[in-house]
């Protein structure tokens, strides 16, 4: 018996209802927000996605990692239905609620800090890394921060200044936020070594900025945006050092990679080392909009009080839904899944690499993996992964770039995604590269 196909392709794509809606989208919305998939969403369940004419597709973006625990999970919809039954908002500075604490204790107890910790909740990623500053600086009395090359950490101005991608990012908008200093992040396949990275951080102590001034190093451990580059144990280590040694905060962004998809909770985990201050958001509440920052107790009581809140940080409806990812992340395994998709991904996007030159590497950790499309002189090729991508859409498949250079294709797929679907997804990504290669 064959079996059941999730993907199905009903008209071209993009079909005439989402023509006709991005027709009216074009006309409406500001043109910056420029649009991935010419496709308009109608539902979502699990890891597929269906649009307006009808087509179904196996989703390997995730809405930008954000559905970990899959679109529209069962469990997560109505813990959100019954808070927003209950009262959606009160600012939690005004009127606190319960809900508040049991996801702080519960994202404390999965968190790698040794003594006290405290949570405080914001609304997305690069509030979060804000924040995490914030604390940072009240803390240490200190104006820098210190970022990678490569890093993404968000698009309001201080999160802007630390990330690492001018085009679209940061193109003519500009100036950025004051004291903020870039270096290296090793990457062996482009030869940056650990040594190399961590020989260029103590070396900008002498030409960047005094170590004395410097109130935070903001690392990811895996780099998202960057083309899903991890740290070494040794790299995060000799960070850690550094910091310990210059009396630095050392604040790990956990915003793409956490909440399972590198087959541990966090991926600094894997890492060996504690960070003072952890940024979460993405799959933290299933795309409903929460981020926040776990920490030493010490670092999250340094401001003053009030000096950070607004008016929605930390959503009472989001955060519901934020301590059922919670249950089900833990009740379906999803940290033994991620890395049993890892393995079948891994071992497939290798087999790739054997038969095309053109993919000059395949890395990450668990589930969240990357194949980097090059040249045959080795340099970058955009031009050929936005192809694959292409390919990929017309199989039913959606797929992300990432990289500093765009030529890298990521995989955010849910991690509840069956056999099936991964297998069916995996063929099609495949024959798009056959057709762009």
């Amino acid at each position: 018996m064959a079996a059941t196909r999730s993907i199905e392709l009903k008209t071209e794509v993009p079909g005439p209802r989402s023509r006709e809606v991005l027709a009216r989208l074009k006309a409406s919305v500001a043109a910056p927000l420029s649009i991935t998939f010419p496709v308009v969403a109608a539902e979502a369940r699990g890891a597929t996605l269906t649009d307006v004419d009808g087509n179904t597709f196996i989703d390997f973006a995730g809405g930008v990692g954000c559905l970990n625990v899959g679109h529209s999970h069962p469990h997560v919809v109505r813990a959100a239905q019954e808070q927003l039954d209950r009262f959606s908002h009160t600012d939690f500075t005004v009127v606190p609620y319960e809900i508040y604490a049991e996801l702080a204790e519960r994202l404390l107890a999965l968190a790698p800090f040794s003594g006290p910790a405290k949570a405080a909740f914001f609304n997305a990623g690069t509030e979060a890394v804000e924040n995490a500053v914030k604390f940072a600086r009240a803390y240490t009395g200190r104006p820098a921060v210190i970022g990678f090359e490569g890093a993404f950490h968000g698009r309001t101005y201080l999160s802007l200044a630390l990330t690492s991608k001018a085009n679209p990012y940061k193109a003519g908008l500009g100036p950025f936020a004051p004291e903020v200093y870039r270096v290296p992040y090793p990457n062996v396949f482009r030869g940056v070594s650990t040594a190399d990275a961590l020989d260029a951080l103590r070396r900008a102590f002498s030409t960047l900025v005094a170590a004395q001034d410097v109130a935070a190093i903001v690392f990811e451990p895996v780099q998202g945006e960057g083309g899903f580059i991890p740290a070494t144990p040794e790299f995060a280590n000799g960070l850690r050092q550094i910091c310990d040694e210059h009396g630095i905060v050392f604040v790990c962004d956990e915003v793409q990679s956490g909440f399972g998809r590198t087959g541990t909770f966090f991926a600094v985990e894997q890492l060996g080392v504690e960070p003072d201050l952890i940024t979460v958001a993405k799959s933290i509440a299933m795309g409903l909009p929460l981020s926040g920052v776990l920490g030493k107790s010490e670092i999250m009581d340094a401001p003053v009080l009030g000096g950070v809140g607004g008016t929605y940080v930390g959503n009472p409806v989001a955060q519901a839904a934020a301590v059922a990812v919670l249950d089900v992340i833990e009740e379906e395994g999803l940290l033994e899944r991620s890395n049993a998709i890892g393995e079948t991904m891994r071992a497939r996007m290798l087999a790739w690499q054997e038969r095309w030159p053109a993919i000059g590497d395949v890395r990450g950790l668990g589930a969240m993996l990357a194949i980097e499309l090059v040249a045959a002189d080795g340099t970058p090729d955009s031009e050929t992964a936005s192809k694959v991508v292409e390919e990929a859409l017309a199989r039913g498949v959606l797929l992300l770039k990432a990289g500093v250079s765009g030529n890298c294709i990521r995989v955010l797929v849910p991690l509840v995604v069956s056999d099936g679907e991964l297998e069916e997804a995996l063929t099609a990504w495949e024959n798009a590269l056959a057709a762009a290669l």
